[in-house]
């Protein structure tokens, strides 16, 4: 029983985390949604142990723990995908950034010359 206490609090705890993002748009809502969602499965999982076999049974899994195995590969090959999406944007704002810099800084240097030659 305790157990069970811990592993929802556990994914309530990780899910209040994941929700407190501060980022906005469609792309945002979707994933709170789909967070949501694999919390509540979660939740479910740990109070019906023997839902997770049945589901297993019905798409063809041998075991629930393997059917668990299986949807975590796939859910760390998303969270992997999309944090190199981020990462690559992250990288092209980095760029744009340096690129402004530097035209700014050599745009001032020149008012500078200009203004001490003048």
């Amino acid at each position: 029983m305790i157990i069970r206490v811990f592993l929802i609090a556990s994914i309530g705890a990780a899910s209040w985390w994941l929700l407190q993002g501060r980022a906005t748009g469609h792309r945002l809502a979707v994933t709170r949604v789909g967070a949501l969602l694999v919390a509540a499965a979660a939740v479910v999982a740990v109070l019906v142990p023997s839902l997770v076999t049945d589901v297993a049974n019905l798409v063809g899994v041998r075991e629930g723990p393997n059917l668990l195995l299986y949807v975590l590969i796939v859910v760390f090959a998303f969270t992997s995908i999309v944090q190199a999406a981020r990462l690559r944007d992250l990288d092209s704002r980095i760029a744009r950034l340096t690129r402004a810099q530097a035209l700014l800084e050599v745009e001032m240097g020149a008012k500078a010359e200009s203004s001490v030659d003048g």
